[in-house]
Parts: C-alpha cells; sequence; structure tokens
C-alpha cells in the first residue's frame, strides 16, 4: 500500500480553505441580516445590507450545489 502524501495534504489545504472561506461568507450573511435588523430600529437604510447578505447566501449556496455536482457527475 502506498499512500500519496503530496496529494493528500494537496486536498486537505483545499477543503480547509474552501470551508474557512464558506463559513466566512455565511458569517456575513448573517452579520447583514443583523445590521438590517439593528439599522432597521435605528431609522437608516436596509437595503445594502439585506442585498450583501444574500448575495452571501447565494454564494454559499451555489458552492453547495457545486459540491453535490462534483460528488454526483
Amino acid at each position: 500500500m502506498n499512500i500519496d502524501w503530496a496529494a493528500l495534504a494537496s486536498v486537505f489545504g483545499v477543503s480547509l480553505v474552501v470551508t474557512v472561506a464558506l463559513v466566512g461568507l455565511f458569517t456575513l450573511g448573517v452579520t447583514g441580516l443583523a445590521k438590517q435588523a439593528s439599522t432597521a430600529q435605528g431609522g437608516g437604510s436596509t437595503g445594502l445590507a439585506r442585498t450583501g447578505a444574500y448575495a452571501c447566501f447565494g454564494l454559499c449556496a451555489a458552492a453547495v450545489a457545486y459540491g453535490i455536482y462534483l460528488i454526483v457527475a
């Protein structure tokens, strides 16, 4: 049995970076919705925060859909 350690390290590195990026995007989306809720109480504009949050959630959904595509195809 021969393990290709370079390939294993490469897969680990890519999966770590993608996971951190995906969690970061989701966190930005939740933060955008929280800012939208707090801005609504203060009387400010909420359109930009809501749009940014939805864009982050859309990118998360696209990344998940691409991952499922890679598994299935």
